[in-house]
């Protein structure tokens, strides 16, 4: 559930800490979830280039991934 705590005046603020709490998250916690995503995002992207080169490697991998990233970002809201 969203904070209902209202956005900060601050250029700090409007950078680093209203958009997580919109998600009910701290910066760090944010920040952990982010490179989390954007790790996995990687790993499908390489399986991805691997199964564009040999059609026979990573067959369901990125599309697997693909799914349970957007499963963790449904489950946020």
């Amino acid at each position: 559930m969203p904070q209902t705590t209202a956005p900060s005046k601050t250029m700090i603020g409007t950078l680093f800490t209203d958009h997580p709490a919109t998600v009910n998250e701290t910066y760090w916690q944010h920040m952990r979830f982010a490179l989390g995503f954007a790790f996995w995002l990687t790993v499908a992207g390489l399986a991805a280039l691997a199964h564009a080169i040999v059609p026979a490697v990573c067959e369901t991998t990125a599309g697997r991934i693909l799914r349970r990233l957007h499963a963790r970002i449904e489950a946020r809201h």
